[in-house]
């Protein structure tokens, strides 16, 4: 009940039997607190008595608590008298006085209904009239409690319905935006087509009108052999290229009658093969489409919605209406064009295809994992580094196209300690940096095969060393002794400390400026600094689940993030905004690589495979698995892979030291 419903049940107002009992009752409960302590509290247990025995020395205690004091000791616990099990008695008068101090507790704590119930419970008294006019408000109360139930269940039903509603019409209305956008671009695409079909047409009318010409012009048609031509250059031209063509292409060789006819059919088989050949490529494209079509739709609307935002958010001048018709229409250009261009290239390749595998003729066959692969500046030479405490450096055109049992690097550096990442001078073809497991950072001369400049202030091993892509004389290097240290190859010590508190395991400068900076670490976040104002980064990227292991720019404003929690991720280091998550590997407890170009990313897995992503599709779109199915290489794994420039080519090693030459194939 509220407020003016109890104030109309006060007990006082009430008569009948039991009214000056119930007096007594709240005269108890004014009893203060000490004289309550005094009255019914045990000096044993200090709680409320519960079957009260008193002794012959006056005191008073709970049964439970006297009786196993006795059983220890035969004294008083108040005055200390001696005292037995026979001199203590029940007390009647204070466990009748307990039970009303009970009630009166009851009472005190109840609410004003509770204590009207308890009153009635008590054999209280009520007349009729009294009893009609409590009814008469409680049925007041009732209505008037329904009715506000009532109004407040409805007001939240239509809160729920008008935020359903509001929601599922904004779902409409994208759903809406989302369909114009699909029938703009069909309508566009098949257009499109057809202009291709009709090219296609009209190149195979002009190719037999040419091949018709040529029959009629060509002497020694028979023969196959001493054609002169005087019909048009272009089908003459076509002909004999086509002849020549199939014949070599062929292990019988063709003759030809005057008529032409075997080479009008050899032209006709040629042409249903390239058909063939299209359909099935075609239909190869297709499922793989299929499977990722998830993706692909999410990655389509993404750049069909961004596009058109981003031409609506723009203001608009005094030409705006004339310019409508036009702005619409390159929205769906652009975002079509974007979403094309995505497509084209996730389909074009299926597959990573061996075309090469450096031997490099370990003669004690001991496991020579290697922890970095660079190219140079003109992705000509490459080098190798990893527990062999060894700079090596290949030719790459020699590994791929001369085979050998053993292939020798052109040039061979040993070093002190093993080796965690090497990093190419930019602008130097003869500069390499390289950090080791003992945290020195060393810069190497290729022609001399000797350092330039070594610095030896990390504290612990350092993972990572990074050469600026803008300024050839600064290099960041990271450390488990948690810094993060800049150097300048004129200078014998570091030019900026930061403290990250955390094991950093990777830094990369941004290609296009000295002084962004992005650092992967343990504590499972990317810290983007500009090294103007290091005290504090500029973004810190969040959403890895463990440590970052290595991270890498596709571009000046997107960041590729590599963890040990099995997943990639890309953000805009711009925007501080998360784009892309990208799952498919095994990265659990290993570096296992990462490597970037414009449009694919690669990484190694814990499967001892090779993984290559479309930067837009969350699934690998291609993948090579080191070693054979009967060889058991459970704890192998893919140690570094390295992207050749924006070729389809991949350079990529395991925990085994094989390196292979991959490339991406439809």
């Amino acid at each position: 009940m509220d407020q003016e419903g109890s104030a109309s049940v006060k007990v006082p107002s009430l008569s009948g039997p039991g009214k000056g009992e119930l007096s007594c009752l709240e005269t108890d409960v004014g009893h203060s607190k000490r004289d309550l302590n005094k009255d019914i509290l045990c000096p044993i247990c200090f709680q409320i008595m519960k079957g009260a025995f008193s002794t012959t020395c006056g005191h008073s205690f709970c049964y439970t608590c006297i009786m196993t004091h006795l059983n220890k000791k035969k004294n008083c616990p108040c005055c200390g008298t001696y005292l037995t099990n026979a001199q203590v008695f029940p007390n009647f008068l204070l466990n009748e006085l307990l039970k009303k101090a009970s009630t009166c507790q009851l009472v005190k704590s109840a609410t004003p209904l509770e204590q009207f119930r308890l009153y009635l419970q008590e054999g209280a008294e009520v007349s009729i009239k009294e009893l009609d006019s409590l009814l008469s408000l409680i049925a007041e109360k009732k209505r008037k409690a329904e009715q506000e139930e009532a109004e407040t269940n409805m007001e939240i039903l239509l809160d729920f319905l008008q935020r359903l509603q509001q929601q599922k019409q904004e779902e409409l209305n994208e759903l809406e935006a989302d369909l114009r956008y699909l029938r703009e671009d069909v309508i566009t695409v098949q257009h499109q087509r057809q202009e291709l079909l009709r090219a296609r047409e009209r190149y195979s009318v002009k190719l037999r009108i040419a091949l018709q010409a040529s029959s009629l012009t060509t002497p020694n048609a028979g023969n196959g052999v001493g054609m002169h031509v005087e019909a048009d250059p272009e089908g003459t031209a076509t002909m004999a290229i086509l002849r020549q063509g199939y014949g070599k292409n062929r292990a019988s060789p063709i003759t030809f009658n005057k008529d032409d006819q075997p080479l009008a059919k050899s032209i006709e088989s040629v042409s249903n093969l390239g058909s063939s050949i299209s359909s099935s490529m075609a239909i190869a494209k297709k499922k793989r489409v299929l499977a990722q079509f998830d993706d692909l739709q999410e990655c389509y609307l993404l750049k069909r919605r961004r596009t058109a935002s981003s031409f609506q958010s723009k203001p608009l001048n005094l030409n705006a209406r004339k310019e409508k018709d036009n702005n619409d229409k390159n929205v769906g250009t652009v975002g079509l064009e974007d979403f094309q261009n995505i497509l084209n290239a996730f389909t074009r390749y299926s597959r990573l295809k061996v075309i090469a595998e450096v031997h490099q003729g370990d003669i004690f066959n001991r496991p020579n994992i290697v922890s970095s692969i660079e190219f140079d500046q003109d992705d000509k030479l490459f080098a190798t580094a990893g527990v062999s405490k060894c700079i090596k450096i290949f030719d790459f055109s020699t590994v791929v196209n001369v085979p050998a049992e053993v292939h020798f690097p052109v040039v061979k550096m040993p070093t002190r300690s093993k080796l965690s990442c090497l990093s190419w001078n930019k602008y130097g073809k003869n500069q390499i940096a390289s950090s080791d497991y003992e945290g020195s950072i060393i810069v190497w001369d290729i022609n001399t095969q000797q350092s330039i400049m070594e610095y030896e202030e990390h504290e612990k091993r350092a993972w990572s060393v990074d050469f600026s892509q803008t300024d050839p004389t600064m290099l960041v290097s990271g450390s488990d002794d948690c810094k993060v240290k800049v150097w300048c190859v004129n200078q014998e010590s570091s030019v900026l400390d930061i403290d990250m508190k955390a094991n950093v395991c990777c830094v990369k400068y941004n290609p296009g400026s000295s002084h962004l900076l992005a650092v992967g670490s343990a504590d499972h976040h990317i810290h983007y600094y500009d090294l103007r104002n290091a005290n504090s980064p500029v973004h810190i990227f969040t959403g890895h689940r463990k440590t970052v292991s290595y991270v890498q720019f596709i571009s000046t404003t997107e960041l590729a993030s590599a963890s040990t929690d099995s997943t990639l991720r890309l953000w805009n280091v711009t925007e501080n905004l998360h784009i892309q998550t990208l799952k498919g590997h095994t990265n659990e407890k290993n570096f296992v690589g990462l490597s970037v170009n414009s449009d694919y990313i690669a990484c190694g897995s814990e499967t001892n495979e090779v993984c290559v992503y479309h930067k837009a599709i969350s699934k690998p779109a291609a993948w090579h698995r080191f070693g054979s199915s009967d060889v058991d290489d459970r704890d192998d794994f893919i140690s570094v892979v390295c992207w050749k420039g924006e070729s389809p080519t991949i350079l990529a090693a395991n925990s085994q030291g094989t390196i292979k030459v991959l490339v991406l194939a439809p």
